[in-house]
């Protein structure tokens, strides 16, 4: 009865990094997409590594390694990969954790940091950054890091509430920053990203489980033949 539970937590543990590790095939393929499309622009002009492109291959990257990790140490009983997935695992969550606090101590110089930054990248005026900023201007309904004046030279039509060709001072512009409108919609849809975060750390709390027992199971079974 034992060895059929274990046998069940090894195919769902298989099942679960394996869908976990065609999600980051796509996540990577879609960032390095973007990455050799240059669709995007760099939005921190101090961290050009920081990109949208960028950011997705190494999120994808990661999850596949992972899970491949996970996916051959369950399918092949293989003790080493088996903790290696463990470790992983538990350095992201650490990882997560040690963010998150950092972030809620930190948040006011974290945000103005990011505030002066994002200025800097329209400063620059580049055409791939523009077509970024546009697409969350327009998204968002937003003008600018704080404000309308954060455009120096040419506003940008995504800025105006009727999306017009040409801006001019007799047009109305949006009068929220997008950093604003994310914190907004962060305040708001607080509830629903908490219940996500917990979510994705109940899972990566069941994976490390599950590896866990599935490990201490082939110890103990190598030992049993030992004898």
């Amino acid at each position: 009865m034992a060895q059929k539970c274990v046998d069940g937590l090894k195919y769902t543990l298989f099942v679960f990094n394996l869908l976990f590790w065609l999600t980051g095939c796509c996540i990577l393929g879609f960032g390095i997409y973007i990455l050799v499309q240059n669709m995007y622009g760099v939005l921190l002009p101090n961290n050009p590594s920081i990109s949208v492109g960028n950011v997705l291959i190494i999120i994808g990257t990661i999850i596949m390694v992972v899970a491949f990790l996970g996916c051959m140490g369950a399918i092949k009983e293989n003790r080493c990969l088996l903790m290696s997935f463990f470790i992983l695992l538990l350095i992201i969550l650490l990882a997560e954790v040690i963010l998150a606090v950092c972030l809620f101590i930190y948040e006011p110089q974290f945000e103005k940091y990011l505030g002066k930054e994002l200025q800097e990248g329209i400063k620059l005026q580049k055409n791939d950054t523009l077509i970024l900023w546009n697409s969350i201007q327009q998204k968002l309904k937003c003008c600018g890091v704080y404000n309308v004046s954060d455009w120096q030279s040419a506003v940008p039509s995504s800025c105006c509430e009727d999306n017009a060709l040409n801006c001019s001072s007799t047009q109305k512009y949006f009068k929220e920053g997008c950093l604003e409108q994310v914190k907004t919609w962060f305040e708001s849809n607080f509830l629903y990203v908490g219940i996500g975060i917990i979510c994705v750390s109940i899972i990566q709390v069941l994976g490390m489980s599950f590896a866990l027992t599935v490990y201490c199971q082939i110890a103990k079974t190598s030992r049993s033949y030992g004898k």
